[in-house]
């Protein structure tokens, strides 16, 4: 017995020193993964990795998705990425699901996806929460089932996730797993807009354009229009065509109503496409001349 107990102690400090050397060599690889030294951080997390650490097998399955200090390799990215999940770590588990979704380095199985988005949003992954959601939502991997669309979707909204505020706003405002609320969309609308998000901007400024859940004002659906266009999108931009053609929130412009649809039929916008040659047979030629310079610049100082 007394042999025993004097080996105990001796193996505890053996198994703590080989911990703590391993959370070393993942400090060292985090400070270099911060630092963009990814040669560097490669070595310290598969050092660490060896020893089963599940976030230094994460981020090698981040640096082998993304070609950082080694050929760009899915599968390699989806098995570093499996070994972390498989320990319970919620970002492996969200990323192995997007794997899984897109047929990155795996077979494509949204029914796969589904479990580990699963697994990652019981965690309290908001990105999972919303994947799962919309996994509901869409009839993906599972049987579609909105209300628990809505759960999900309400709980990644709790984060304050954009995605989720817009997805969650959608529901009220088709009435799907819930009851329509327009009030309702709008406030979750405003959320993922003030955020950048240009879905939910469009939206937003469509709601202050219709007056639905708000009372009707088109200087504020410019304004939300314009949010979203200056980010590219082509519907905000026709919409914002349509605003000037028509005077509303802001002063009539030819000139900028083809400026707008100009650019939104540039992205392949077929609406657009028509109203820019419906608006040129009320302008002069130099007045078009004006807003095809107009947009020109806006490309040119938009890139």
């Amino acid at each position: 017995m007394k042999l025993i107990l004097k080996y105990i102690p001796i193996f505890i400090m053996s198994a703590l020193l080989s911990i703590n050397v391993c959370f070393a060599d993942f400090g060292k690889g985090f400070d270099a993964y911060k630092a963009k030294d990814y040669e560097r951080a490669l070595k310290e997390f598969t050092a660490s990795a060896k020893n089963r650490h599940r976030s230094a097998q994460f981020y090698l399955g981040v640096m082998h998705e993304n070609g950082w200090a080694v050929v760009k390799n899915y599968s390699e990215a989806a098995k570093w990425y499996r070994k972390s999940a498989e320990q319970g770590d919620s970002y492996a588990q969200y990323n192995l699901g997007f794997m899984y979704y897109y047929g990155k380095g795996v077979t494509k199985s949204y029914k796969e996806a589904a479990k580990w988005y699963r697994k990652s949003a019981e965690q309290g992954d908001s990105y999972a929460q919303n994947n799962l959601a919309f996994m509901y939502d869409s009839g993906k991997g599972v049987a579609k089932n909105y209300k628990e669309a809505f759960k999900w979707y309400r709980k990644s909204v709790e984060q304050g996730y954009y995605f989720a505020q817009f997805n969650l706003a959608l529901m009220y405002a088709n009435g799907k797993g819930v009851k329509q609320n327009y009030r309702k969309a709008v406030k979750l609308y405003r959320k993922s807009a003030r955020q950048g998000y240009f879905y939910a901007q469009y939206n937003l400024g469509f709601m202050y354009d219709a007056g639905k859940g708000v009372a009707k004002n088109y200087r504020e659906a410019v304004k939300w229009f314009k949010k979203s266009a200056d980010q590219g999108y082509s519907s905000a931009q026709n919409n914002l065509g349509i605003m000037y053609n028509n005077g509303h929130g802001v002063a009539q412009d030819y000139v900028k109503t083809h400026m707008y649809f100009n650019l939104a039929a540039s992205q392949g916008d077929e609406i657009a496409k028509e109203n820019k040659e419906i608006i040129e047979n009320k302008m002069t030629s130099l007045q078009i001349a004006k807003a095809k310079k107009m947009a020109g610049e806006w490309k040119e100082n938009s890139k």
